[in-house]
């Protein structure tokens, strides 16, 4: 496992998302459950990994109750973080969120609380403020945000008085936008990128066909649209060949293409201990430069329909019929 410093601590380039603990659309009590989450925490940190994600919107608070119960024991060996939800960025409200998901993970300091997405009707003036009070009372260790575009992230600088370590962001092979501005200010700043849905949801994975899509949360996720799944189809051929050569899986490749850049973290969910250590593994793949740019010309050229065109596309096959 590889690591990357971050406001002095280790974290590990590979870490565990939690959204799915909790969460019905995840299959949560269904494909999984609490003692599957326990011992993927536990295989987790045997295997290095010490960053876990988590929010106070994941199952209702249920995530953070769920991580916090796994991690009791070894706590002092996982960087935390958790987020706060927009609609709790007013600066006295800050602090109470904050202590709520405190409460819920069974522990008395964050180490990294985040704005889980920008509120427009709020200025960040007033987030920062209260993000300032909470590390002031010792409530949290480093800031971050998520989704936030470069202009809006200076902005939370300057609103904080101090670097905002980390934005969580979607990024893997076929959604690459951070590529434009956010990698590379994190690689100037030493900040972190940390990239969610690495594995596109699964979709880079190769387990799915325009028959066979998944259900859940991933149903209103355009890149599972059949026509989506056709066009990708050259892009997972090249991840088959690389895994091939590598004999790794497909997803194991997606995962060492995200974390190969300098200043970037991915945290793929898992729902068994096989997936979590699958992750592990990928963060020891070495991609070389021929690889690499075979999956960034196969990626350049998957161009997803929209789901708007794709309805009508959907439209015109029943039409026709």
């Amino acid at each position: 496992m590889r690591y990357l410093g971050v406001g002095g601590r280790q974290v590990s380039v590979v870490g565990l998302g939690t959204w799915q603990f909790g969460s019905k659309g995840w299959g949560w009590d269904r494909d999984f459950g609490p003692a599957d989450a326990e011992a993927i925490v536990k295989r987790a940190l045997e295997l290095g990994i010490t960053l876990f994600d988590t929010a106070e919107i994941y199952g209702g608070g249920r995530s953070e109750r769920i991580l916090g119960i796994a991690l009791a024991e070894r706590r002092s060996e996982a960087y935390v973080a958790t987020k706060l939800w927009p609609t709790h960025t007013l600066r006295r409200q800050v602090i109470p969120a904050l202590r709520r998901s405190l409460s819920r993970l069974g522990v008395e300091r964050a180490d990294l609380y985040q704005l889980h997405w920008p509120n427009p009707l709020v200025p960040l003036s007033w987030t920062m403020a209260g993000m300032r009070d909470a590390r002031a009372a010792g409530l949290v260790d480093d800031v971050g945000v998520s989704n936030f575009g470069l202009a809006r992230w200076r902005l939370a600088d300057a609103a904080l008085g101090s670097p905002v370590i980390s934005n969580q962001v979607r990024y893997n092979l076929v959604q690459r936008t951070a590529e434009r501005e956010l990698i590379p200010f994190a690689q100037a700043e030493d900040r972190l990128i940390l990239a969610y849905s690495p594995l596109a949801q699964g979709l880079l994975s190769g387990h799915y066909t325009p028959d066979r899509r998944p259900g859940g949360y991933r149903r209103a996720n355009k890149l599972f649209l059949a026509e989506n799944i056709r066009r990708v189809q050259p892009v997972l051929a090249v991840l088959r060949e690389v895994a091939d050569a590598h004999r790794v899986t497909s997803a194991q490749v997606a995962l060492a293409w995200t974390v190969r850049q300098p200043r970037v973290a991915a945290i793929p969910g898992a729902k068994s201990v096989r997936q979590v250590e699958e992750n592990a593994e990928a963060s020891d793949i070495d991609l070389t430069a021929q690889e690499v740019e075979a999956l960034d010309e196969a990626a350049t050229a998957f161009k997803p329909v929209s789901r708007v065109k794709g309805l009508g596309e959907l439209a015109k096959q029943i039409v026709t019929r």
